[in-house]
């Protein structure tokens, strides 16, 4: 287990030793019992940002009884500041594929669709050619399951999966309610499982590498490695592959330029660390797992960078519920006229109280999230939002 000290690997992004393919075909030839216990022992999490254990969600699906079931590789990746699941597909796209094989095996899915970000559009043809290579790998082992792509329309809330269930059926991109959960009743009405696409390659290596190996990498709660989309004020921007388990500290003494002051943790849905809780955060516990890390160093406003993200979220909720619909308006002008002098700095502390009750009441994870990012930065940077 690591000792909280940043350490790069290369499991994911590891060359193709071993034909994807070749591993689904081995995967093949055991019980599907067992595949899926060893993706639970494995203790791989969902790569989207939920974090919902992957082995435990498959299971749940190949109990499902149904004539027909669906996988869906979640590729919108709408939120702000990743773009992890783009360089998978571009790089490793029949680790992707293959994922998806698997899960379709193992749960007893017979068609899937990458559900692919709209401004992803031009990696369609190369993706075409690698499900064509599939389809024949498929063929000759034997395996009932085809696949699509299906384009998004640009909603940051179809990454929930209900919502995009919903687009994917030609309805407005709203949440559902739950349950039922799509893996009891997801595409038209369907048991569907849902992954993340840096889930499913991983997945695809835990096959390869086995649940113990796996599981070598990471702490007690979060196992393995992850793909870290990083950006802002940093001279390493881009993505890195490193092991669960490195503390806030290690993170921006590596990528940070010497002056960071905060790093905000799973996009504009995460948690903004400040400085003097560098020591103590250890990034994968207790925060978001989707990945986005974005640095700051002194010379930004934590201000400016709220407002921001408030007036993103206000722009791509959508609308359905009133805590979400009217409570990220309501942020935003608050911080507004709290900077503004109009209202007095206290009203900072009725804001906070407004983003604890979206994150209880709202229906979908954009809303509940919205604490996330306010009430960190609003504790952490008070001043900034005053003067």
């Amino acid at each position: 287990m690591s000792n909280n000290n940043l350490r790069k690997v290369d499991v994911i992004f590891s060359p193709y030793s071993v034909e994807p393919y070749d591993i689904l075909k081995k995967v093949k030839q055991r019980k599907k019992e067992d595949v899926i216990q060893e993706l639970i022992d494995s203790g791989l999490r969902g790569r989207g940002g939920a974090g919902f254990p992957t082995g435990l969600k498959w299971k749940f699906a190949a109990q499902q009884k149904s004539d027909q079931k669906y996988v869906i590789c979640n590729a919108d990746e709408g939120e702000p500041g990743t773009f992890k699941d783009r360089k998978l597909l571009v790089e490793v796209p029949r680790k992707v594929i293959s994922g998806m094989a698997i899960c379709a095996w193992a749960v007893g899915a017979t068609k899937g669709f990458i559900y692919l970000r709209r401004e992803y559009r031009y990696l369609i043809p190369e993706l075409e050619k690698e499900i064509k290579l599939y389809d024949k790998y498929a063929k000759d082992i034997e395996l009932d399951f085809t696949i699509e792509i299906f384009l998004g329309a640009g909603a940051y809330v179809c990454g929930e999966e209900t919502a995009l269930i919903e687009s994917m059926e030609g309805k407005r991109g709203e949440p559902r309610n739950k349950p039922p959960y799509p893996i009891q009743e997801g595409y038209l009405g369907k048991p569907t499982t849902v992954n993340n696409v840096e889930t499913l390659a991983s997945a695809t290596m835990v096959c390869r590498i086995g649940a113990d190996e796996y599981k070598s990498l990471g702490t007690d709660d979060q196992h393995g490695s992850k793909l870290f989309s990083i950006s802002g004020d940093s001279p390493k921007e881009g993505v890195h592959e490193l092991e669960l388990g490195m503390s806030v500290e290690d993170f921006a003494n590596e990528f940070g330029d010497g002056d960071t002051k905060a790093v905000q943790v799973g996009g504009v849905a995460g948690f903004c660390i400040p400085r003097k809780q560098f020591k103590s955060s250890i990034i994968g516990e207790g925060n978001t797992t989707g990945g986005s890390t974005m640095i700051f160093n002194s010379t930004r406003s934590m201000y400016n960078v709220l407002h921001n993200y408030l007036d993103f979220y206000a722009e791509e909720s959508c609308g359905q519920c009133t805590p979400c619909r009217i409570g990220t308006q309501q942020l935003l002008k608050g911080i507004e006229a709290v900077k503004a002098g109009t209202k007095p700095p206290e009203y900072l502390d009725q804001l906070s109280k407004l983003a604890e009750t979206m994150r209880l009441t709202s229906k979908c994870g954009l809303g509940q999230s919205v604490t996330n990012s306010f009430s960190s930065i609003v504790k952490n940077f008070r001043e900034e939002m005053i003067f």
